[in-house]
């Protein structure tokens, strides 16, 4: 089965690249420079030429606080880049696997939010990650589309990065404590995605929105403190004293949801998909920094 991976240079595109490396799938790595998403007709000239039958659409603008000022670049890359390659699979006849966020929801629950559960995103990013969505579903195409939070690993930009390259020069740190959701490590999404994969060929698959995170859900400071935990027995550098803060301490230009637990239940059920254990996710990204 021939797949192709827009947005190859990510944190997700490098963690499916070293998932499926010895699959049995014909897989096409292409980075943003070799396929400019936002260029629509000479996305849909590339595409075409390749003919996959799958896209795996790991691109996407993820800066949510430039977003807010730079909301023309955001709704180019997440929403109508999208709908462009989602009306480019149905044209021929293409599975998409789109990766989209826990911001489209407003975080106001204080129960995990089903895939049903009302969307109401309070920034442009979140905003234009829904729209993307329902560009999707709008097209015809076949799809699954992801829904995950708080994604980490050892590539790219990360809070878990962050907070290791923050220790380096900062005795204490402050992180925000009430703020809740559930860390995601990017590998385990790769290993979804593969088993997505597998049922897609099996022809045995039907269009629908699936939420995927990590198993237990926790605050930011919570999280620091078990990304420290485990880096001082690797030996990284660690801070003497973490603070708990609420968010209000933090101005940022976009507003973040407090609570973004996502159940994922459903995918649990249609695919046998666990949610990802990010404890382990942090050893391993660890394991491998320290590499």
């Amino acid at each position: 089965m021939r797949v192709l991976v827009l947005g190859s240079q990510g944190q997700l595109g490098n963690c499916l690249s070293d998932v499926l490396k010895c699959s049995e799938f014909e897989i096409s790595y292409k980075s943003r420079k070799e396929i400019d998403i936002s260029n629509f007709q000479k996305t849909k000239n590339q595409i075409f030429k390749l003919n996959p039958e799958v896209i795996i659409n790991a691109s996407a603008y993820t800066k949510v606080d430039d977003a807010e000022e730079n909301y023309l670049d955001a709704f180019m890359i997440n929403h109508l880049a999208v709908s462009n390659i989602a009306s480019i699979c149905f044209d021929i006849d293409c599975w998409l696997i789109h990766i989209s966020t826990d911001y489209v929801f407003d975080g106001q629950s204080n129960i995990p939010y089903k895939e049903s559960s009302h969307t109401n995103p309070q920034s442009i990013y979140g905003r234009s990650k829904l729209d993307g969505e329902n560009a999707i579903i709008k097209s015809g195409c076949n799809y699954i589309i992801i829904r995950t939070a708080w994604v980490f690993s050892e590539y790219g930009n990360n809070f878990a990065k962050t907070m290791l390259r923050l220790a380096n020069d900062n005795e204490e740190l402050r992180v925000i404590s009430d703020q809740i959701g559930c860390p995601t490590y990017a590998i385990d999404i790769a290993y979804a995605i593969e088993k997505i994969l597998n049922k897609i060929k099996l022809k045995n698959c039907s269009s629908n929105i699936y939420n995927y995170c990590g198993d237990i859900p926790c605050s930011w400071h919570h999280f620091a403190v078990s990304i420290f935990k485990e880096a001082k027995k690797f030996g990284f550098r660690t801070p003497q004293i973490i603070y708990s803060v609420e968010s209000a301490t933090y101005e940022t230009k976009a507003s973040r949801p407090k609570y973004s637990v996502l159940d994922c239940s459903k995918i649990l059920h249609d695919f046998e998909i666990y949610p990802s254990n990010w404890r382990n996710g942090i050893k391993k990204m660890l394991s491998e920094l320290d590499k």
